[in-house]
C-alpha cells in the first residue's frame, strides 16, 4: 500500500469561474476558492506524477502545481475543457515520448485536431512528441507505481472515462454510471464526482444526484468539482453532510494507501 497525493490543478466547468462578462455574486466573489479554472487533477506519489486531462489553463495550473515531471497523461474525453491545453505538454517531451492513455475515440481526435504532437522527427523543439496507448474499459494498467482502472460512464449519450486507483476514484463530466460500472465504484475511501449545479443537467449530474451517487456506492468521502458559476463554494459547503466536500483548486489530498 503506497499513499499518494491528489491535487486538483481546476475545478470548474466549460467556461471556468469566474464567467466572461458574469457580474453574479460567485463571479464576483472574494472567496478564492470560487475561483475555478477548467477541472483537472494531478496525482503524485514520490517522484512520480500522473495528470488527468489537459485544461486550456493547463500552464497555468502546472505552475502553480510547481509540477516539473509526469510519468503519463490520462485523458477521461476530448472535449475542449478537458483537452485544448495539450500543446503545453511539450515541456515533458525534451527528452523524451510522453505516454498518453486514453480511450479510441479521443485518440482520433488527437490524430485529427493536434497531428503535430505525433510526427516530430526529433525530440527536442516546440511540439510534444506524445506516444497514444489505447485504454480498454475495465482493464487495469500499470503506470510507474500506480494500477489505473477506466471506468466507463456516461456524459450525456456519450462514453467517457472515470479512473479509478486504488481505494479513489475520479469521475468528473458524468451524467449516469452504467450498472456494469457501478462495482468499481464500490469501496472507496475517496470519490470525486462532478456537480455542475442545483438543477438538473442534460450531461452532468446536479448537486442532489451526485450526493445520492456517493451515498449510493458508499464512499466514505467525497468531493465534488466541475462546478458552474450557480454554485458558491461556502453556501454549498454548508448544506452538504460531513463527509461530502466541495473541491477547490489547488486544493490536496491524502489518499492513505492503495493495492497495486
Amino acid at each position: 500500500m503506497i499513499p499518494f497525493e491528489v491535487i486538483f490543478l481546476g475545478t470548474g466547468t466549460s467556461h471556468g469561474v469566474p464567467v466572461i462578462g458574469c457580474k453574479c455574486p460567485v463571479c464576483t466573489s472574494s472567496d478564492p476558492r470560487d475561483k475555478r479554472f477548467r477541472s483537472s487533477i494531478l496525482i503524485r506519489s514520490g517522484e512520480h506524477s500522473l495528470l488527468v486531462d489537459t485544461t486550456p489553463e493547463f500552464r497555468l495550473q502546472a505552475l502553480r502545481a510547481d509540477i516539473s515531471h509526469l510519468d503519463a497523461v490520462l485523458y477521461t474525453h476530448d472535449h475542449a475543457d478537458h483537452f485544448n491545453g495539450i500543446d503545453d505538454l511539450r515541456v515533458f517531451c525534451k527528452d523524451q515520448v510522453l505516454p498518453v492513455y486514453c480511450q479510441d475515440e479521443v485518440k482520433h481526435a488527437i490524430t485529427d485536431r493536434f497531428p503535430y504532437v505525433l510526427t516530430g522527427s526529433t525530440i527536442a523543439g516546440g511540439v510534444p512528441h506524445l506516444q497514444l496507448n489505447t485504454m480498454k474499459a475495465y482493464e487495469a494498467i500499470e503506470i510507474g507505481p500506480f494500477t489505473v482502472i477506466p471506468i466507463p460512464i456516461l456524459h450525456g449519450k456519450r462514453d467517457i472515462f472515470a479512473f479509478r486507483i486504488g481505494d479513489f476514484a475520479y469521475a468528473t463530466d458524468c451524467s449516469e454510471v452504467p450498472p456494469e460500472s457501478l462495482p468499481y465504484f464500490k469501496g472507496l475511501d475517496t470519490l470525486v464526482v462532478g456537480a455542475l449545479r442545483y438543477w438538473p443537467h442534460p450531461t452532468h449530474y446536479s448537486v442532489f444526484e451526485a450526493k445520492a451517487f456517493v451515498e449510493f456506492v458508499g464512499a466514505k468521502r467525497a468531493y465534488f468539482t466541475h462546478l458552474s458559476h450557480n454554485v458558491s463554494h461556502q453556501k454549498l459547503e454548508d448544506e452538504l453532510p460531513s463527509h461530502i466536500h466541495v473541491a477547490y483548486d489547488t486544493l490536496s489530498l491524502t489518499i492513505g494507501g492503495y493495492h497495486g
